[in-house]
């Protein structure tokens, strides 16, 4: 009796690579638009600003903000801050009102669009690997 076998790990590896990329790109979009619901809101700029990446070559994916102050509204300022400035502190407004403030506290919108919502993801996951 004669057997033969036929290789098709690379055809394999390479759907499960391209499987991969789908679910992070389905992830980010979930958990862009997860952060933009928690994204307090003034001017919309900040949540405007948020958006995904994914980078094939990490297989991972990033979800953030350019937005210079996106920093400061995730983690807070001042004595919110964990080793911030514990004095408070003055400036003036563009209107030229001079303003005093201890910091910002604290308003999270990136970390629990991520962490409170692992199961969706993990869902998107094993839907995409499935096939």
């Amino acid at each position: 009796m004669k057997v033969e076998f036929t290789d098709n790990s690379p055809e394999f590896i390479k759907a499960m690579q391209a499987a991969a990329i789908r679910a992070l790109e389905k992830c980010g979009l979930t958990g862009e638009g997860f952060a933009k619901a928690l994204c307090p809101v003034d001017t919309g700029n900040l949540r405007n600003s948020i958006t995904h990446q994914v980078k094939k070559e990490e297989l991972a994916a990033y979800i953030g903000s350019v937005a210079e102050y996106a920093a400061y509204v995730e983690l807070g300022t001042g004595k919110y801050y964990p080793g911030g400035r514990k004095e408070p502190w003055t400036y003036q407004d563009a209107n030229g009102n001079w303003h005093i403030t201890n910091g910002q506290r604290a308003r999270p919108y990136l970390k629990p669009a991520v962490a409170d919502h692992v199961g969706t993801y993990r869902s998107i996951i094993e839907g995409e690997m499935k096939g």
